[in-house]
This record gives structure tokens, sequence and C-alpha cells, in this order.
């Protein structure tokens, strides 16, 4: 093995799998133990720390330190408009959703990482329904505080915005000037549309209600095993309104929770009535 700064053995990995696992739910495989390795070693620099057993030793007992240790281990690859089919799919369903019930629409972003997914959301909304303030309010939510503060302030390198279709781009978004040149802006009514919250979504009680017509958890549960992703099925079938969508991510299945959702769609699912 190449010489490294700081000793990482077998049994720390192990700690670090086991700690990440019974904090946040999240499962490594052994295959992720340099990027581990990589992403905290950055923490016993800041801790000014020298091995990774004492590191793991006061992360058990320091609680500020968790947040640090849970957001350096989150991976936030996201991109405005990803996994394109679901958004014309979930226009159509605002809009008959909307027809049906004449309430305000309610959509939850479970793992929203920096915005680009809430956002897509709020655009979408917007489109669909011809008007700046439609009648949708999107909550999302990560664990990783850092990524939702970014969220929120909706600011963005242009290069993650070049991609969007130039119609929506120059619709949605204000180029930044002077000291924010290179960079853009979501425009303030798309950014009305959302409220953004940190939360960890294997923690206690959830601060939402339902019904929730949508939940997007896309590209999450991929880090949570089989049990894990169960029981969160268990959490998100009651919240939904009979009628709503969960859409999910383009590697990740329901059909160990057939019991609880079905599939409507292309990575779109629907909550199973119980009678």
């Amino acid at each position: 093995m190449r010489d490294r700064e700081f000793h990482f053995t077998d049994q720390d990995f192990e700690r670090v799998r086991s700690l990440i696992h019974a904090h946040a739910g999240i499962s490594l495989n052994p295959g992720k133990r340099d990027m581990v390795y990589s992403r905290l070693a950055r923490r016993l620099r800041a801790n000014q720390m020298t091995s990774f057993a004492h590191y793991l030793d006061v992360l058990e007992v320091e609680s500020s330190e968790w947040e640090h240790f849970v957001n350096a281990l989150t991976t936030n690859l996201t991109a405005f408009f990803r996994e394109s089919h679901h958004f014309p799919v979930l226009a159509e369903h605002l809009l008959s959703v909307h027809g049906k019930y004449r309430r305000p629409l309610r959509i939850w972003s479970a793992g929203c990482s920096t915005g680009e997914e809430p956002y897509t959301i709020a655009m979408t909304a917007i489109s669909a329904f011809g008007s700046w303030t439609p009648p949708v309010r999107i909550l999302a939510t990560d664990l990783d505080t850092q990524v939702v503060a970014q969220a929120s302030r909706g600011i963005y390198p242009l290069e993650r915005v070049s991609k969007v279709p130039e119609e929506e781009r120059r619709h949605f978004f204000l180029r930044g000037k002077g000291s924010h040149a290179g960079m853009a802006r979501v425009r303030p009514q798309v950014r009305a549309l959302v409220t953004f919250r940190t939360l960890n979504l294997l923690g206690g009680g959830w601060p939402m209600k339902g019904p929730l017509d949508a939940i997007f958890c896309r590209n999450v549960l991929i880090y949570f095993d089989k049990p894990t992703q169960y029981r969160l099925m268990e959490r998100f079938h009651p919240l939904m309104a009979g009628h709503g969508l969960l859409f999910v991510g383009h590697s990740e299945s329901l059909a160990h929770a057939a019991d609880l959702f079905r599939l409507r769609g292309k990575t779109i699912y629907e909550p199973v009535i119980r009678a």
C-alpha cells in the first residue's frame, strides 16, 4: 500500500462504515475505502489529529463533529432537469390533480442536494400553469447542512446551468455581473416556491404532514441497504395522497416494497391503497 499521511487500518474503515450506518443509515461498500480516506483526511487536518483511530474516538463523544463527518461522506451529484423524463409526467400530474381538487399542491424533494432538483420542480410547475405563482409548494430537505445552505442561495457556476435548454435558461436564471460574473442565479419567483430544511431521513419525527402529491427521492436509496429502504418506504406511504407519485433514481427499484408502491412508469411509483 502506498505511503499515506495518516494511518488507516481495516478496523478504522469498519468503524467508519458502522458509524455512518448507525447515524445516517448510509451503507458504504468495501470499494469506498479510498474515498473515505480522502474525505475524512481533511477532517483530521482540520482538527490537527494524527490518526483515524483518534479521530473516531473523539467523534463518538464530540457531538459537534458529527455534522462534519456526515457532510464529508455524503455524495452530492445532481443537475438541473436530471432524468428529464420525470418532468413532463410531473407537469401533467400537477395539472390533473389541481383540476380535480382545486387546492394547493405539495411536493417533497427528499435528498435535494444543492437544489437543482427542487428548482427544476418549481420551473416545471411554473411552465405547466403558465404562471410565476402556481398553486404549488415544495419542501426540499437534505442531511448535509452545507449543501442546504448552498441550495437556498440559488447561485450556480454558469457551467452548472449550461445544459439547461436555452429557453428555460433565459426564462428562469439571471446572469451574474461584477463580483458574480461567471455565475447564474435562480430567479426569485422560482426560489419563492421552495422551502429548504436540513433533515435526516432516518431520524425521529419528520416535520411535514400529508397528504403529499409527489415525493422525489432520487439517487438517495442507493446509499441504504434493502431493510433501510423498506423502512423509509413505510414512512413515505402514509404521507402520500392516494393519487401521489414517487419518483426514484434510474438505478433504483422498489420491487422489494411491492406491498407499498407499484410501478406507474419508468422509475415512477404510486402508493398501493390498503383496505
